[in-house]
């Protein structure tokens, strides 16, 4: 669906497209754990709700950072992550912008890749200096955060 967003829409609204569905269904996710998935969670992924348990409780300071770096790196599947957040008391602010601004790289890459999809003449046109100079800058921004606390810590 993000590859037909970047081929109807364009970069910008199909980004937004992609990101505000995206965030809307974590979100559904993220409520729905709340209320009933406590015990699916723990029979599902007892290992990986200890490990992340124990990486939330480290970071309280600063979970948004964290959950920022969970939705940009692979680390846990992101379906995990939207169920297993309210369990181990992510609050849902943290998650919701997290899950918005943690999306926005990878929605990126998919819409932008349909648009070329559908302009495709050779593979070189993958690759051209504004694509990467965009994801360039989505990087940086994403990581300004945690750089900025690390200068503040003591």
């Amino acid at each position: 669906m993000s590859l037909l967003a970047g081929s109807l829409f364009g970069v910008f609204r199909g980004v937004a497209l992609v990101v505000f569905t995206a965030t809307a269904g974590a979100s559904s996710c993220y409520f729905l754990s709340k209320m009933i998935g406590r015990p699916l969670v723990f029979s599902l992924w007892p290992d990986k709700l200890n490990f992340f348990q124990a990486q939330v409780a480290k970071r309280r300071e600063r979970l948004l950072n964290y959950m920022l770096f969970l939705r940009l790196t692979p680390t846990l599947p992101n379906t995990f992550i939207n169920v297993a957040s309210p369990i181990v008391d992510v609050p849902y602010h943290i998650f919701f912008f997290g899950t918005l601004i943690g999306l926005i790289p990878a929605a990126y890459v998919t819409v932008k890749a349909g648009i070329a999809l559908g302009e495709l003449q050779s593979i070189g046109d993958l690759y051209d200096f504004n694509s990467i100079a965009t994801l360039f800058l989505i990087g940086i921004v994403s990581i300004t955060p945690t750089l900025v606390t690390k200068e503040k810590s003591p």
